[in-house]
């Protein structure tokens, strides 16, 4: 295990997405999402996925050199079109938009429409909320959780993430999950180091719960608090891709295949000025004092910051370095 620079990551991620393709733009917000995965620890958002990345370049199934599209149907919704490229830049071209909007109409919504896999969710509402605003975000994914009961799949791990704005340009609040009981990358990272996963993560192709990774991969995870966290999945799938006119998680297939069609997932974000509130502040700082009158307690994400250097294992740092010198040392990676 080596330690390196977030600085380093973020300049290798780069100039690796961009021998394989990527737009210099594109590349330059895909390598700013992974450094900050990477330094808080988010490691399956990190480096985990920039080897998939560099493939779906090469394979077309993501468009590294697509410029998205900006549109505004409504005054106080907008629309970005990323044309099947990566979420980061299409998000990165409708966010001041829609926090002018937000500012004019107190609330706005940001519909990011046919894009890559957008990894962590909070990594969007949390520049939101640095923004000064409030913040919920929905996205789909590929198909691995059935109905409570059934055993087809229906829905992806459908994220929702919350940021809220200290007003001092910090996080006074922030969660970002699934609404599975654990996020899909788990389980594929147990199933690489031959680990078992704990009861109550997922079932087999039967609907039985299982330990097995492999098994789990065959059958469906399970939902946060079966019917609740199901509704939860639901909803998320509705807004990300129902008002982004994105395909549904049915129809996605597997995330880090190197081809195939494109990810076409959606991205949608209700963004709100909490000004239109002026009870608002008081009300966040009560709640967080009271949460943290208990030692060691406090509000989710209020503490969020980097660890910088990060630990990296040495074969993921090496195959890094192999990528950033293009497609070749690609076409040699072991299966």
């Amino acid at each position: 295990m080596g330690h390196h620079q977030l600085n380093e990551i973020e300049a290798l991620t780069k100039k690796a997405l961009l021998a394989h393709g990527a737009s210099t733009f594109a590349a330059a917000e895909v390598a700013r999402a992974v450094r900050q995965a990477e330094g808080r620890g988010n490691k399956i958002c990190g480096l985990y996925y920039v080897e998939s990345y560099c493939q779906q370049l090469q394979s077309g199934r993501v468009n590294g050199t697509v410029d998205p599209v900006v549109s505004s149907p409504r005054p106080a919704s907008i629309r970005v079109d990323a044309g099947y490229g990566f979420a980061q830049p299409a998000f990165a071209l409708g966010l001041v938009p829609a926090l002018d909007a937000a500012r004019r109409f107190g609330t706005a919504t940001l519909a990011v429409a046919h894009a890559h896999t957008c990894t962590s969710l909070g990594y969007f509402t949390e520049q939101i909320a640095r923004a000064g605003f409030i913040a919920i975000g929905f996205t789909n994914a590929s198909p691995i959780v059935a109905a409570p009961g059934g055993k087809t799949r229906v829905i992806g791990t459908n994220p929702i993430a919350f940021s809220v704005p200290d007003g001092q340009g910090g996080i006074a609040m922030q969660f970002d999950q699934s609404t599975t009981t654990v996020a899909l990358g788990k389980i594929t990272m147990a199933k690489a180091l031959g680990e078992q996963i704990p009861l109550g993560w997922a079932l087999d192709a039967a609907g039985e719960p299982t330990t097995d990774p492999s098994a789990a991969l065959s059958g469906s995870l399970v939902s946060t608090g079966g019917y609740k966290g199901w509704g939860f999945g639901l909803m998320a799938e509705i807004l990300a891709a129902g008002m982004t006119g994105s395909v549904l998680s049915r129809n996605v297939k597997p995330l880090k295949a190197p081809d195939g069609p494109h990810h076409d997932l959606g991205q949608f974000y209700i963004v709100m000025d909490p000004t239109t509130s002026p009870e608002f502040a008081a009300r966040v700082a009560a709640l967080a004092e009271a949460v943290a009158a208990d030692e060691g307690a406090r509000m989710p994400g209020q503490s969020l910051q980097d660890i910088d250097p990060v630990s990296v294992a040495e074969d993921t740092w090496d195959r890094l370095v192999e990528l950033s010198l293009g497609p070749a040392k690609l076409d040699t990676a072991p299966g």
